[in-house]
């Protein structure tokens, strides 16, 4: 979650928030159209100011954050909701976000760490898992729809947020270690992309007794661009492949001016927590793996704090010089890639719509603009709100329809591609199907329906369809892509597990509305069961 600058400012993060007028809606935004890059194939690494995937092809990450996981539940909030945890991640993923920002605490990192606020009835797949294991499901289903995983460390402890990567209670050792095994944990899972070091470095104590993170001081127990390299390096010991995210601090010198002894003179420029990267030119963070390196910048508007900027009499027009000098001129100057981790508002103000659009603007259009990982998801954040309204479920549209046209839609699974010549269908009767029901309730079923290739050749792609009643519909799915056409489901292949061998086996899981009914007239790939 995110702060204002040096000078006071924000707000309880876990208020609950409606942005200004704005009501429930049912989701009426179409799928978002796949534009060239999608979210790329294998591993990611940097050239110049862009991202690229293993093939060289130009990625845009276009993604949203999904916290929890740094709170004292210890996983994603809006579990409690009567949206299926997967139901979630079909939305972000049809509205084009191709990447979670995931936010997290060491304390759910710890052995016998344990998740609350699971909705078991909606959720029971996630019944007595660990807070690991839960984003472990996470991560499978959205790298099955082809998202990218961001993992960031959000906190220290559940109980909030700290100016330097380190407390009196979680060393720099444990900070390091806890990396290393998130880093073991995912290597060989290219979903998981990278690290978001430390979230929002900020000032603390005034000048010239600063005790919060610095840019460039030299000072090892506060240099944060220092603490990124040892950090970052040690993560690319374990996992070469990953990126490395840097945030900025919000005052270089680590300290905040003493701005009530009338001398403005030596008053330094601050900006938002973690915003603030004016001295990466100058002191640039060096890794031992080449073009691993993203900058991170957060960017907030007045529902946040009321920053000096925004009362200015040439405003809107004088944002673009204000980001150019604390992050912009990075991407600008060909140095690196920036990753916008945190914007957002509740748009409350009208000044902050204005805002939000310029912001979008700013980052440039298509593939080769800034990436960016909207905040949040969540409509349980006190100063911004969400995409996703009180429910879970609809979204906000007035948001929405502002950050669409620089959205790119998941694709490609971020591994293999099936190949071009389209299915190969099985012979007649080479499958069968099993299928289990796993929960119901008032209205809904949840189950699981297997399908074995029993051919002598693999299906690649392959495809499941089956029927169900008329008025039974749809909830969500995983393993796969799930829709429904009229009574006809089609669970179609991942990205990143195209091919079905013979002798193997799949299981597509789902949820439906509507009274409980087993699947009909189960086909793969055209071919009868």
């Amino acid at each position: 979650m995110h702060r204002p600058t040096s000078f006071g400012g924000a707000l309880a993060a876990l208020a609950t928030a409606a942005a200004g007028a704005l009501v429930a809606v049912a989701v009426s935004t179409g799928p978002a159209v796949a534009a060239p890059g999608g979210t790329g194939t294998g591993y990611l690494h940097t050239s110049g100011n862009q991202i690229v995937d293993s093939t060289g092809a130009t990625v845009r990450l276009t993604g949203i954050n999904w916290f929890g996981m740094e709170t004292d539940n210890k996983t994603f909030h809006g579990l409690w909701s009567n949206n299926p945890w997967r139901g979630q991640l079909d939305t972000m993923a049809r509205l084009g976000y191709n990447t979670l920002r995931v936010p997290y605490s060491n304390d759910a990192l710890k052995p016998g760490a344990t998740a609350s606020g699971v909705n078991d009835f909606v959720n029971p797949d996630l019944v007595g898992l660990s807070p690991l294991q839960i984003l472990d499901k996470v991560i499978d289903y959205a790298g099955s729809k082809g998202m990218r995983i961001i993992l960031d460390r959000h906190r220290p402890t559940a109980a909030g947020q700290s100016p330097l990567w380190y407390t009196p209670t979680v060393s720099e050792a444990t900070w390091i270690n806890d990396w290393k095994m998130l880093a073991q944990r995912y290597a060989g899972n290219p979903t998981v992309i990278g690290a978001d070091l430390h979230n929002e470095p900020h000032a603390e104590g005034t000048n010239p007794a600063a005790t919060g993170a610095c840019w460039g001081c030299g000072d090892t127990t506060r240099d944060w661009r220092l603490a990124a390299e040892r950090a970052g390096n040690a993560i690319l010991g374990v996992q070469p492949n990953w990126l490395i995210f840097v945030e900025g601090v919000s005052c270089p010198s680590g300290g905040l001016s003493n701005v009530w002894d009338g001398d403005t003179s030596n008053d330094e420029d601050c900006g938002w927590w973690g915003g603030n990267l004016s001295k990466a030119g100058q002191f640039p963070v060096r890794l031992n793996v080449a073009n691993r390196l993203v900058y991170s910048p957060h960017e907030y508007a007045t529902s946040v704090y009321r920053q000096s900027w925004f009362d200015a009499p040439d405003y809107p027009a004088n944002m673009p010089a204000i980001w150019d000098k604390y992050w912009g001129y990075l991407y600008k100057q060909n140095i690196a890639p920036i990753m916008m981790g945190e914007f957002g508002s509740t748009l409350a103000d009208p000044k902050d719509r204005v805002w939000l659009e310029k912001l979008m603007a700013y980052t440039g259009t298509g593939v080769t603009g800034m990436s960016f990982t909207y905040w949040s998801w969540n409509p349980n954040s006190g100063d911004t709100g969400g995409i996703a309204l009180d429910d879970w479920t609809n979204i906000n549209t007035t948001k929405q329809a502002i950050l669409q046209p620089y959205l790119i839609a998941p694709t490609g699974g971020g591994t293999t591609t099936p190949p071009p010549d389209g299915p190969t269908d099985p012979p007649a009767g080479a499958c069968t199907v099993s299928y289990r029901q796993v929960n119901a309730w008032q209205g809904g079923f949840q189950g699981e329906l297997t399908v074995k290739n029993t051919g002598s050749a693999a299906v690649n792609p392959w495809s499941v369809t089956w029927t169900w009643p008329s008025g039974v519909t749809l909830g969500s799915g995983w393993n796969a892509t799930v829709s429904q056409s009229g009574t006809t489901v089609t669970a179609a292949a991942p990205g990143h597990a195209p091919s079905l061998s013979a002798g193997g086996s799949v299981t597509v899981g789902f949820t439906a509305n509507g009274t409980a009914s087993a699947p009909g007239t189960v086909k793969l790939n055209g071919a009868s069961c």
